[in-house]
């Protein structure tokens, strides 16, 4: 869509994290008023709110009043703000337009958006996407869900150039106008349930990553997982198919070792498993999602083999930190969930693992992930608020040699150390979020890799 004009228009811009500060200086960059609210008593001397100020961007910090809506004309709340919170009732009551900040990027640029949802696999794919992009020589930005405001990277750019956006359920609740070139559901779990309550309300929030597409669009699904692939018949844009389980009508498949593209119905081997650097059976998928959106946004295959080739991974997923004594030491913090901590024990398929997993409890089934981990855990450490459930399960799926360090990272890498040989391997896939010991995964991470490190 055309770049938008914001002049005599006033938002209310709830949050004043990454999200919030993004659209924010893009709104008023734009012509907007703009206030940014938020509960929390902040210090507006401080950086980086003169430089909001100099832009315009006036401050209510501390408060939440409903009468700061009087006057409103749209409101534009943060992924983490709950729809359910009383200015969020209220604005929905007095029929307030409610835009997510992904809506905010959408109306400040130009570009070709290239977007990613799913409730695993979002940071690879996104960032192996934005490396192909990047080497094609287009102007490529990469946003959204992974630690940088979608609409500060997206905006005033030009129609050749391209954002990649990995995208949320809460960052696609309120979008309405993004026509993604190309866009992708990876997977849907169960996951942030306590926010969309049902497993139809999380997925048709995902599902909206495929609005306004046309024929000249690409909605690409994985054709393994039934609740994606339910949803081609409700595509408006050409329909791309992605398995590791067996052949598809026209996508990207995984059969005898490769990588393989279907398109009008030939078959082009991308390249073989054995020349990737990333392991395990949902990274197979994240890059063969990746050869599709960016193969539909024009990366010749040259490039994409390239960079396939050349990927490492990101951080805190499946990430190699240290061998000590012939014991590798693995940081999979991004497991913030069950089915991201089964697909990293899907990746040792051999087994010999000692698993140090627990956290804030998201209180989901853990009968599949405990009786995976019976098959593939020697020792189970576990740490965090979800112990006592999480000893429960592991105890009812015959997992016998459970140990806990309280809320002691430290103490569970040390218990690990004092009893791993050779073959087996430590990995620390929490199944759980870091809140109660971390202010996020990523923090949780680097703690863990700065403790074997120092070993």
């Amino acid at each position: 869509m055309s770049i938008m004009d914001f002049s005599g228009k006033k938002f209310l811009v709830i949050g004043a994290g990454i999200s919030g500060r993004a659209a924010s200086l893009a709104l008023a960059d734009h012509g907007g008023t703009v206030v940014l609210n938020d509960m929390k008593a902040i210090d507006v001397n401080e950086q980086p709110w003169p430089e909001l100020a100099s832009h315009g961007v006036k401050f209510v910090f501390g408060s939440q009043e409903t009468s700061l809506l009087d006057g409103m004309d749209v409101v534009v709340p943060s992924p983490v703000i709950s729809p359910e919170i009383p200015i969020m009732k209220a604005a929905a009551a007095k029929g307030l337009p409610i835009w997510s900040e992904v809506e905010v990027a959408c109306r400040v640029t130009d570009a070709d958006i290239i977007g990613i949802t799913g409730t695993n696999g979002k940071t690879t794919t996104t960032t192996l996407v934005g490396e192909i992009m990047k080497a094609t020589g287009r102007q490529t930005v990469v946003g959204g869900n992974i630690g940088y405001g979608l609409s500060e990277q997206a905006e005033d750019l030009p129609k050749d150039a391209v954002v990649v956006a990995e995208l949320s359920s809460f960052q696609l609740e309120f979008t309405r106008t993004m026509k993604a070139k190309a866009a992708v559901i990876l997977n849907i779990t169960p996951d942030h349930l306590d926010r969309h309550h049902t497993m139809e309300a999380y997925s048709a929030a995902k599902e909206r990553i495929f609005l306004n597409q046309d024929k000249g669009d690409y909605a690409i699904l994985n054709y393994d997982d039934d609740r994606v692939r339910a949803m081609a018949d409700a595509m408006t844009g050409t329909v791309r198919y992605f398995s590791t389980n067996g052949e598809v009508p026209e996508g990207a498949f995984y059969r005898d070792g490769d990588l393989i593209l279907r398109h009008d119905g030939q078959d082009t081997v991308v390249c073989a498993e054995s020349e990737l650097h990333l392991f395990g059976k949902h990274n197979i998928q994240n890059c063969l999602a990746a050869i599709l959106l960016t193969y539909a946004a024009g990366a010749s295959l040259d490039v994409i083999r390239q960079v396939l080739r050349s990927f490492k991974g990101v951080e805190h997923r499946l990430e190699k930190v240290r061998t000590i004594h012939d014991v590798t030491y693995y940081n999979d913090s991004k497991g913030t969930n069950v089915d991201a901590s089964m697909k990293a024990l899907d990746a040792f398929p051999q087994g010999h693992l000692i698993l140090i997993a627990g956290g804030y409890d998201k209180k989901t089934a853990l009968d599949d992930f405990m009786a995976l981990a019976a098959k593939r855990v020697d020792t189970l450490i576990l740490i965090g608020d979800a112990a006592d459930r999480f000893e429960a399960a592991a105890k009812k799926a015959g997992i016998a040699d459970i140990r806990r360090t309280g809320y002691s990272m430290e103490g569970a890498i040390m218990l690990a150390r004092s009893i791993a040989k050779a073959p087996q391997s430590v990995l620390l896939s929490p199944a759980c979020s870091s809140f109660d010991m971390y202010d996020n995964f990523e923090q949780r991470g680097r703690v863990f890799k700065g403790i074997v490190n120092a070993i």
